[in-house]
């Protein structure tokens, strides 16, 4: 792990003799350095602040958009003159940006604009909810700030009512040093409603000088901020800026508005709570945490209730479209117990069998039953992190399963599959993200019967590029398909999966690249598969 600096060396030693829930009281400068608990003060309103011309192009990380209601979405940029800069090449002042949005993308018809402020405190991002739009419509729109105007950016509402067809690409898994984000260059020009990030957009590990895979040379050779592990929430925001200046992340993101959640990397491998992966004291971790939660909530669309308090950041939430779709974007990191049997795929035992444990807390379940209750949409959709369907890796028994996946917590998958049956919703649609392969499972409501009930679908998207090119039939392939009669769908390449619903069915494109190690490489359908409305179950299109 890599080292704190002098401030943060003393906060980590304060941090040992204050608990949980006295997190926050921790003050100095340290706390500010480590975790930025300073928030922008009362007077920085619209009227106090001034217009600065600012010398360099400050839109440098792009424009964004997302979290779409039928009358509102959020649109999101960051002013970074130079990104690679710990203050991006701005002053410790707050900043006016202005925006627009318009029918049309040369903004002869501007339907709304006002101004956000870009405090220096949140690293001068920007996150402005218009409101008052229309229902399941177009809108192009843009930013202004010291005398430049960003890139264009497409957005769409999401529907009221009378949508007959919804369509989502699914994303995750984007580790930047092991190949380039071809996938996104592709979605970009795709015909999707929104863009769900599933997690990982980030990972906390050194990247070397070359980029890794990218193989950069002369000027383009990463300084050596980027060569340690990100920790502080300085580490954080620079590795965002490093991911968010890739030219095919941007035309997705100013492309579709996004609805994210985040995995493990966005902050720390495989961590669980305030958990983290070795042996920091958890009051220590969660430094480590609120640095990486602010970091988040920084550069991505998000609203002001997911705004982090510390540590502490509420990103599950839920989405409706319609009487076609409820989508409940899901947290399986946060709140969940630490990982039985020392993590790792490890045969089951009763620590990990043990019924009560968690993965998303238990204020989350009940939400969740909640919306379920209410739901009158025709598919039911979670959007979450890591594998839900039991997943064996041998035919024989006893097998090993995935301890930081459902299958490590398999009291708290029963939970959710008995608040389904109770609540009576129909068409569940799980969708996941982490394992960097393609996979489609039928959910069985007794994961060692396959005869029994299917209880919803599972779409299994794989990496934007980490892991590499991947294989179409990985080495396990044969293994998987047998030991799981429920999978239905496994491909090792990357890409991104295209969902699309209708009143009818759900239908799930799995699209490929045929590698990612060089730019340039070409997109193709490596399967389509349907599940009816009413009859669950993934069969060939």
């Amino acid at each position: 792990m890599t080292h704190f600096g002098s401030a943060d060396n003393e906060l980590r030693a304060a941090a040992r003799h204050v608990g949980r829930r006295r997190f926050l009281t921790v003050s100095g400068a340290a706390a500010a350095l480590a975790f930025g608990t300073n928030l922008p003060q009362p007077a920085h309103a619209a009227h106090h602040v001034r217009d600065m011309k600012l010398r360099a192009e400050p839109f440098t990380l792009g424009v964004g958009s997302g979290d779409p209601l039928p009358d509102s979405v959020v649109l999101w940029t960051r002013l970074a003159p130079e990104p690679f800069q710990p203050d991006s090449g701005l002053p410790r002042r707050a900043l006016p940006v202005h925006w627009e949005m318009a029918h049309d993308e040369n903004f002869r018809r501007v339907a709304h604009r006002g101004t956000a402020i870009a405090h220096p405190e949140y690293h001068h991002a920007v996150h402005a909810e218009p409101r008052g739009l229309r229902p399941g419509t177009d809108y192009f729109f843009r930013f202004r700030a010291g005398g430049h105007l960003s890139p264009v950016g497409r957005t769409r509402t999401a529907p009221a009512s009378g949508v007959d067809r919804l369509r989502f690409a699914l994303a995750s898994c984007q580790r930047y040093d092991q190949g380039y984000y071809t996938a996104y260059q592709h979605l970009a020009a795709d015909d999707v409603d929104a863009v769900l990030h599933l997690g990982d957009y980030l990972y906390e590990y050194p990247v070397n000088a070359a980029a890794g895979a990218r193989g950069y040379t002369g000027d383009r050779r990463l300084p050596a901020r980027f060569h340690r592990e990100t920790v502080t929430l300085e580490d954080y925001r620079l590795r965002y800026a490093l991911y968010k200046g890739d030219p095919d992340l941007q035309a997705a993101h100013a492309a579709h508005p996004w609805i994210v959640t985040w995995d493990d990397h966005e902050t720390e491998n495989n961590y669980a709570g305030d958990i983290p992966e070795n042996s920091v004291p958890p009051e220590e971790f969660l430094l480590r945490r609120a640095a990486a939660y602010r970091a988040y909530w920084e550069n991505m669309p998000l609203r002001r209730p997911q705004r982090p308090s510390g540590p502490d950041l509420k990103l599950y939430r839920r989405l409706r479209f319609g009487s076609l779709a409820q989508l409940d974007v899901l947290d399986t990191r946060q709140y969940r117990d630490n990982q039985a049997n020392g993590d790792g795929w490890k045969l089951p035992t009763p620590e990990s069998q043990d019924p009560s444990r968690h993965l998303l807390g238990a204020a989350q379940e009940r939400w969740l039953t909640d919306g379920w209750r209410s739901s009158r949409a025709t598919w039911n959709v979670l959007a979450q992190q890591v594998v839900f369907s039991r997943r064996r890796n041998r035919v024989t028994d006893p097998s090993p399963l995935s301890m930081d996946a459902w299958d490590g917590y398999p009291g708290a998958r029963e939970r959710v599959l008995r608040a389904a049956d109770a609540t009576g919703i129909e068409n569940l649609a799980v969708l996941t993200g982490d394992v960097h392969v393609h996979y489609g499972f039928d959910i069985k409501r007794d994961a060692d019967d396959p005869g029994s009930r299917t209880a919803g679908v599972e779409v299994v998207t794989t990496s934007i590029s980490s892991g590499g090119n991947g294989a179409e039939r990985p080495a396990n392939w044969e293994t998987l398909t047998e030991a799981n009669p429920h999978l239905a769908f496994y491909d090792g390449r990357r890409g991104y999966v295209r969902l699309t619903l209708t009143e009818r069915e759900l239908r799930a494109d799995y699209r490929v690249v045929t590698g990612v190690t060089s730019p340039g490489a070409p997109v193709a359908t490596a399967a389509s598969f349907v599940s009816a409305a009413g009859d669950p179950g993934l069969r060939r299109a």
